[in-house]
Order: structure tokens, then sequence, then C-alpha cells
């Protein structure tokens, strides 16, 4: 863009190179007047060369004088041909695939990654950068349009989803050499303990003694009469049903060839059986999901739980002591200091940077000189030539100078030979 201070460079410029003109012509007609052959001959040189450089410099932006001559105006004319071959010079020179790698590996971007984020500030810069993305995002998920976007998204996606087969192929795996019996021992370890709990016993008895009085009043009655506790009945009973039990699942986990683990494989096997190749079983839970997702405390429930993280993170995010920046600063930091004392990291991390530059680079680099082509082919001509002439307009002005000059030492030396030689 042209600054007023390059414009008023380029004028400045333009009119040292007009005057040091009008001296020397006004020098040459002196010259001529007064019969001074040295100072006409460098006058009339340096005038020549004055307007040979003067009509060469404004050929380049323009037609001088508004005169139809061939091969003036050349950068608006040849617009089109500049900007495609600007834009592979750049493309092939400046954005080759191996050239940025090669820049790329040499700059070492994780060891510069690393020093960046141990840095506390730089890390508190990111976590600021990245909570304001945060703002941004829960005030477009807050509007109605896109939240009823998402909702339709969500139920449409989920409505596509086999839930049969997926949970059939998720039980598959979970089932691929005997995983579930670890889950089978890790429940009967968790029932064992439950059970060993003197609280749960407890409730096993009260729940014993209340059944029976209700069921059986008159035994329990009797049992008072004969002096025998209802309360103390109920413990003992409570208390071996659970040794009962207890001794069975203490028989299940140590026996890998039990009975009651080959009764949970088939169980297991059948439902797997079932979801994948059971079309009513499968009609069915699909019907399932399709009641639950078209049910309106669904998307009640999606509703409140969005809002009230929304709120919460929208809370949390406006404190100055807020606990999402600081988590995401320590991340940050973290993540330097693990990088910064990893080598094999740091390698890891460049080598991806490389991978990535190298699968974009091609896109990338056609990608930008395709910009650069149509944006030059787009402008204005005038634009286009305001903008060059400003940039470069002071530097073409000194070509007037130099002709000036160089244009009259050649004339005196032309005419000191022309002297010689006669």
């Amino acid at each position: 863009m042209a600054t007023p201070e390059k414009m008023a460079a380029l004028a400045r410029m333009k009119l040292i190179a007009t005057v040091l003109f009008v001296a020397v012509t006004v020098l040459f007609v002196i010259a001529r007047r007064e019969g001074w052959p040295w100072v006409a001959a460098f006058a009339e040189a340096a005038m020549i060369g004055a307007l040979a450089d003067w009509f060469a410099v404004v050929a380049l932006f323009r037609r001088p004088l508004g005169l139809p001559i061939p091969h003036t105006a050349i950068l608006p004319r040849n617009k089109a041909r500049l900007a495609d071959n600007l834009a592979i010079f750049i493309r092939d020179r400046f954005l080759d695939t191996q050239s940025l790698v090669a820049r790329l590996r040499a700059a070492q971007p994780a060891d510069r990654i690393a020093a960046w984020l141990q840095d506390e500030k730089n890390a508190r810069l990111l976590a600021d950068r990245i909570a304001v993305l945060l703002a941004e995002s829960l005030d477009f998920m807050d509007d109605k349009r896109v939240r009823r976007l998402v909702l339709h998204a969500l139920r449409r996606r989920a409505g596509t989803l086999d839930l049969a087969a997926g949970v059939g192929r998720i039980m598959d795996v979970l089932t691929e050499d005997g995983r579930h019996q670890a889950l089978l021992d890790e429940g009967l370890r968790k029932l064992a303990a439950w059970l060993d709990d003197p609280a749960v016993k407890e409730g096993f008895a009260g729940m014993i003694v209340d059944v029976a009085s209700k069921e059986y009043p008159k035994v329990v009655s009797m049992l008072g009469l004969v002096g025998i506790n209802p309360a103390e009945l109920g413990e003992k009973v409570s208390v071996g049903i659970v040794a009962g039990v207890n001794g069975l699942l203490d028989e299940v986990a140590r026996d890998p060839k039990h009975p009651r683990r080959a009764a949970f494989n088939e169980l297991v096997a059948g439902y797997i059986e079932r979801l994948k190749h059971d079309e009513a079983f499968r009609l069915r839970i699909e019907q399932v999901k399709r009641d639950f997702l078209a049910h309106p405390g669904v998307a009640a429930y999606l509703q409140e739980l969005w809002d009230e993280l929304r709120g919460w993170l929208a809370r949390d995010i406006g404190r100055p002591d807020s606990r999402v920046r600081s988590k995401i600063a320590s991340a940050a930091a973290a993540i330097g200091a693990s990088m910064a004392g990893n080598p094999a990291l740091r390698d890891s991390v460049n080598e991806h940077i490389e991978h990535t530059v190298e699968s974009l680079a091609p896109e990338l680099r056609d990608g930008l000189s395709r910009h650069i082509a149509s944006t030059m082919r787009a402008w204005n001509d005038e634009d286009l030539v305001r903008e060059i002439e400003h940039s470069v307009g002071r530097d073409l002005q000194f070509i007037r100078l130099n002709g000036t000059v160089v244009g009259g030492l050649i004339g005196v030396a032309l005419y000191a030979v022309t002297h010689l030689i006669t």
C-alpha cells in the first residue's frame, strides 16, 4: 500500500530529475550562444540521455505523453503474463517441497516449541488464546439455530448407527482370549468383598426377620415363646447364607473349568450370536434405540447438560483465576518440559512436522501460486501501476539522473574522440 512517505519521496525524485534535465537544457542553449563547444557537447548528450531514460522509465508504467507508441505501458499491458510468471517464480524458487523441508529441518521446530512453551508467559498467553477460542465457541453454540442443527445431526447420526452390530463387535473384542473371564473374576472378588461387609450381613439379617415376620408371624411368635431371639436367628441365617455364597464364589474363582464359568461363556456367546444374527433381537434393540432418541426427555437432558457445562465454562473462563486457563497453561508448560528433556520426543515431533509439510506442500504451493496470479490479474491497471511505481519508482528516477550525467560524459568523450581523429 502506497504511503504518504513513499509518494512524497517519488515526487521529490521526479522533481530533481526534471530540474536536472531543465538545467542541462539551459546549459546547452547558453553554451551554443557563447561558443563553448565542450560544454555544448556535454549538455547535448546529457539532454539526450535524460530524455531516453525518462522515456524508458515512463514506458514501464504508461504511454509517454499518451502516445500509442508500441511496446510502452509494459506493466499494465502484460499484467496477466507478469502475474503468471511471478506466481511460477515464487512457487518454484521459494515453495518447492525439498526447500521447505530443508529449511524446516534446519530450524529444529521442536526445540523452538519446547523453549517457547517452557516460558511461563508464553504458556499463559497460549492458555488465554485458547480460552478466547472456547468463549467464542460457546457463544456460537449458544445460538438456538446451531443447537437445533447439532441436535438434529446427532440424532440422525445415532439413528444410522447399527447398535446391535456395534455391541456385538465390542463384545467380540472383550471376549477374545478369555478377557471376559478376567472381568468375571473381578466381579466375583468385588461381590465377595461386598458380602463380607458387616453392614451387608446386618442388612440381610434384618431382611430375613422382616420377611419372616410378615410371611410367617406365628412361627416367629413361637420362636419367642421357646426363648429364641428372632434377630439372632436372622443374623445366624444371614451369616450362613453369606458363607455359602462366598464358598461358591471362591470355588468358581479358583477353578478355571468350573461349570459356572462354562455357563457364563455360553451366556455371553449366546448374546453375541443373537446380536449378530437374530433379526428379531436386533429389531428390538433398534426399536429401543429409536424410542430413546425420540423421547423428549433426551433432548431436554442434553440441553440441560449443555447449559450447565456452558455456564460453568463461561464463568470459569471469565475469572482471573480461571481453573481451565490454569490447567491449559500447566499442560503447555509440562509439554514443553517433556520435549526439552526428551530428545526422542523432539525427533518424533520434528519428523511428524516434516511429514505434514511434505504432504501439504504441493497443494499449498499450487494454491498459493494460483492465489498470487489471480489476485494480480484482478487488480485494476491504474492501481497496479500506482502501487509498483510508488514502491520502486523512486529508485527508477535515479536512472534518469544517471542517464543525464553519464550521457553528458559520453558526449564529451565522443566530442574529444572526434577532434582527435580529424
